[in-house]
């Protein structure tokens, strides 16, 4: 199936791999350029290279092939272990590690790793996300849960439905925000602008975000955003909506923005009952080295 997406005054004379890396979920720039390479990728019906700059008004046009059925590898990857036993796991995952595999993607996922690490899990949401309760994006850093079978696989996703999973994340902001509390509570679904993001639209799906003020700098914000519900890039979705985008995020933001390697977003508390002793198991982890270095300067500059 084809994508068409009509390019706007700020993407002017971006590169075309960059600019469909950044729009499309899950796309590397490495595979973009393979689909250019098969003449995959249009600009105004004609196929260009990979270091086209975009002009206003080209218009993209896009078809991702067929995914090759995927053969699933135990990759030797370092994985930060916060938790562990018969029936969870609960980890660290860095910032740039996608979690599942995927069409360019299939290899380096978190998937991969644990499958290196453990034999044992959950085949629930098929092979190519076993384990995989919930995910975060790509360039988002945090905790996850992980279930090792499927009985604790349905458990938490039952928890997960009956909004009984504490699930904080931090992010730096654009802008200051006036009040130090807020929720929203705004519907996301597919943006019927631009089909490669979302967006609050009406008929969408229940989104709720509750969030608090943890400090001002000049031009940002760092803010505590808790998840009542779960939707794709809700927190990058709806405080964009409330015209507070994250900061370094490329679909979402301005592209004036702090330098960082995607969204300022960890997701720094997971709480959830276990699915075998109903036992309360609450965990917090610090963000990456980069996002407390940038909190560190952005606090100094005040």
């Amino acid at each position: 199936m084809s994508e068409t997406y009509q390019a706007k005054d700020t993407d002017q004379s971006k590169r075309i791999d960059k600019l469909l890396a950044d729009i499309i979920d899950d796309a590397s720039r490495s595979q973009v350029q393979g689909w250019l390479k098969e003449d995959l990728v249009l600009v105004n019906e004609q196929p260009v290279k990979s270091n086209y700059k975009i002009q206003a008004g080209d218009v993209i046009t896009w078809t991702i092939p067929e995914p090759k059925p995927l053969e699933l590898k135990a990759e030797n990857i370092d994985l930060e272990i916060v938790y562990e036993d018969r029936d969870v796991i609960v980890v660290n995952k860095p910032s740039g590690m996608v979690v599942h595999p995927s069409a360019g993607h299939e290899s380096g996922t978190l998937v991969n790793a644990l499958l290196y690490h453990c034999d044992d899990l959950s085949g629930i949401n098929g092979v190519e996300r076993l384990g995989i309760v919930h995910r975060i994006d790509k360039d988002t850093s945090g905790l996850l849960m992980v279930a090792k079978n499927d009985r604790a696989h349905e458990s938490l996703v039952t928890q997960l439905r009956d909004k009984t999973v504490e699930r904080k994340y931090i992010a730096i902001v654009h802008g200051s925000i006036s009040h130090e509390y807020g929720t929203i509570d705004a519907p996301i679904g597919r943006d019927t602008k631009d089909r490669q993001r979302m967006a609050v639209v009406e008929g969408g799906r229940d989104a709720v975000t509750h969030f608090k003020v943890l400090d001002h700098f000049p031009e940002f914000t760092l803010v505590e955003c808790t998840l009542e519900t779960g939707r794709t890039h809700q927190i990058r979705v709806h405080m964009r909506y409330i015209n507070h985008p994250l900061a370094g995020d490329p679909k979402y933001g301005p592209r004036k923005t702090l330098d960082l390697n995607g969204q300022a977003l960890h997701a720094k508390t997971l709480g959830f009952d276990h699915p075998t002793s109903g036992e309360r198991l609450t965990f917090e982890i610090e963000p990456p080295a980069e996002f407390t270095k940038t909190i560190q300067h952005l606090r100094n500059r005040s």
